[in-house]
Formats: structure tokens, sequence, C-alpha cells
């Protein structure tokens, strides 16, 4: 019984592998398709910083993976993209995991006509919005459109 119970969760382990590769070069393609791909700031033009403005980076790793990295200035961090998908608006919704918070957060990313990306919505894994109906929850003001800088 232990023998066959070994195997079977070896099988497991193999196909939730297989499966997780699978789901990433998904996610790249999904990335890649809907035009995510390279950085992204407010003003391209101004220096990196907490206050003024973040450069937010978007890219594929050799592995295949799909990584989030935000420069604010004196502080940057990098972070996993676990999912994205589509929706029928062509509403990009976007899962990061960041390990400093340790937390995933989802938002949902729209391209604007003019080819800007504008943030709809973020929220934590427990639904707490700080971004809705592309609104900053704090303030009620709306969310800047960012543009391409690469």
């Amino acid at each position: 019984m232990m023998r066959c119970s070994g195997r079977w969760i070896a099988a497991a382990v193999l196909s939730v592998a297989f499966t997780s590769t699978a789901g990433a070069e998904t996610l790249a393609v999904t990335v890649e398709r809907w035009g995510l791909l390279g950085s992204w700031a407010v003003d391209c033009s101004a220096r990196p910083d907490r206050d003024q403005g973040a450069r937010l980076t978007y890219e594929i790793r050799k592995d295949g993976r799909v990584m989030y990295r935000r420069n604010f200035g004196e502080a940057k961090d990098e972070n996993e993209v676990v999912s994205a998908t589509v929706n029928a608006e062509r509403l990009l919704n976007v899962m990061v995991y960041f390990p400093s918070l340790h937390q995933a957060r989802e938002f949902g990313l729209l391209l604007q006509k003019d080819g800007s990306l504008r943030a709809i919505y973020n929220r934590s894994e427990g639904g707490e919005y700080t971004i809705r109906n592309g609104k900053y929850i704090a303030s009620g003001a709306p969310t800047p459109a960012q543009q391409r800088c690469d």
C-alpha cells in the first residue's frame, strides 16, 4: 500500500510540475500578445521616485517566468507574475506575488487607444481595494495614464 501511495504522490508532483511549466508558457504568451511587456511610467523623462512616479517593467525571463519590476528610485523590487487573463473588454487581469508583503495582489490593466496603460483596479487577496473603477480609493482621483518608456 505504501509503495502504491508513493508512486501516486510522485506522479502527482510530476503532473503539477509539467502543468506549471505549461502555465508559465501560456502566461508569457498572454502578456506578450496583450502588449504588457516593457517599461511603463506616468512620465518616462522623470527619474523614478516614490512620490513622483515609479518605473514599472514587465519582462519574460529565459526560464519563461514573467517578472514585474518596480523602480521607485531609492527602492526597487522584483516580483513574479503568477497569472494573467484577458476578459471580453480587453482588460488584463494580473496577479503578482510580493514576497516582501507575503501576499499576492491582483490588478486590472487597460490599454487605451493612444497606447497608454491605465490601472482600473488593484486589490489584495482579501479583497481590499486601493484602486477601483479606475480611481484611487483614498482620494477618488482617477489613475493616471502610463506611457511605454522603451
